[in-house]
């Protein structure tokens, strides 16, 4: 029976892990962490990665488990409408987006993965470009490795050496609140060099991210930060923030990587933030990491050459990180004309144009 060794036990890990399994290979699954878990943050999934979640068997159990969007847009920091999604043509063209805690989701990947397949507690060193892979416990082989060890990873040396994350100068708050009042919708506020967004999961609760420009490393910035940042934006910003609480507040720095020249070497395939970490701008991460995995478990299991991932998903996937790092760019603008400028255009792109845009990203399937 043939084997994949898979280093992480995140979303991209697993999702490749459940299409080993329902090929019928060997599953070793290598995690850091003591346990797999997720906590705090809600996850946007796109209809590409719906679909990526239906190759893999478990898109009707993901769709269960989170709430459909039936409205979406970009508004200013006063509340007014940037630009408003036609859900009803973006569910006729592509399908709709849902909304689901980043928890649920890893619990799904996890079940469908055999619990004798996944070893918590390891740390990886090295990996092999002969599928050896050297970790705390010793060394396990595989007839392909997948990288999925994130913006950090360690499997990523043997397919293109060190590679530094890009710090791109803003940071982020995430958190999941229970509001008085019920929030249905996924909306991003857009103000001068900072944005806070929302949107509704299934049970009542609501993910909300705040992001702002900072210098990377700055300290503190925890939920008084986020008050005093966004006292003057209107309902349901202050609801949200007033609905946190500092234990359930997570920052973090954002980073990207360049993209990179080769995805795979010898027996070594890389996958979701290994791959390409990318700003979180487009809500696509996640997102990319699924399509990752049916494309490559779909060639590996067939006994196609990885070269033929590398050419597939390179060029995709590059081309997302470079636009969401554009809309990051776009959306953190602070000069006062600058902003100005940029939501008298929004304002007046119209609809057609708009979703004909979203085209190339949203229309993957298999």
């Amino acid at each position: 029976m043939p084997k994949a060794v898979v280093v992480g036990g995140g979303i991209a890990g697993l999702a490749c892990a459940v299409g080993f399994v329902r090929a019928g290979w060997e599953v070793e699954v290598l995690e850091r962490a003591s346990r797999i878990a997720e906590v705090g943050a809600g996850l946007s999934l796109w209809p590409n990665a719906v679909r990526a979640l239906d190759a893999l068997g478990l898109g009707d159990e993901v769709r269960r488990r989170a709430g459909d969007c039936r409205a979406a847009g970009i508004q200013d920091a006063k509340g007014g409408w940037l630009t408003r999604y036609n859900m009803a043509q973006l569910e006729a063209t592509y399908g709709l987006p849902i909304m689901v805690h980043r928890a649920d989701l890893l619990d799904i990947l996890r079940e469908a993965v055999p619990e004798s397949m996944l070893r918590t507690g390891i740390s990886v060193r090295s990996a092999g470009l002969d599928g050896t892979v050297e970790h705390s416990a010793g060394a396990s082989v595989g007839d392909i490795v997948v990288g999925a060890d994130g913006i950090r990873s360690v499997a990523r040396r043997a397919v293109c050496g060190e590679m530094v994350p890009r710090y791109r100068g803003y940071t982020t708050w995430r958190m999941v609140v229970t509001p008085k009042e019920p929030v249905r919708e996924i909306v991003e506020m857009w103000g001068r060099g900072q944005r806070f967004g929302y949107g509704g999961l299934p049970d009542g609760r609501v993910y909300c991210f705040a992001v702002a420009a900072m210098p990377e490393g700055s300290p503190g910035g925890g939920l008084a930060e986020l008050r005093r940042r966004y006292a003057g934006w209107p309902e349901p910003v202050q609801g949200l923030i007033a609905a946190a609480s500092e234990a359930n507040v997570l920052k973090h720095d954002i980073y990207d990587l360049p993209p990179l020249k080769r995805l795979s070497a010898g027996r070594i395939a890389l996958a979701g933030d290994a791959a390409h970490a990318m700003t979180p701008n487009l809500g696509q991460g996640a997102c990319q990491a699924l399509e990752d995995a049916v494309v490559l478990t779909e060639i590996a299991t067939s006994g196609g050459d990885l070269a033929r991932y590398d050419a597939e998903r390179g060029p995709r996937t590059t081309m997302v990180v470079n636009q969401s790092r554009w809309v990051g760019t776009l959306a953190q603008l602070s000069w006062p004309p600058a902003v100005a400028l940029r939501d008298a255009i929004m304002r007046r792109i119209p609809e057609g144009p708009q979703l004909k845009a979203m085209g190339p990203l949203l229309n993957w399937t298999r």
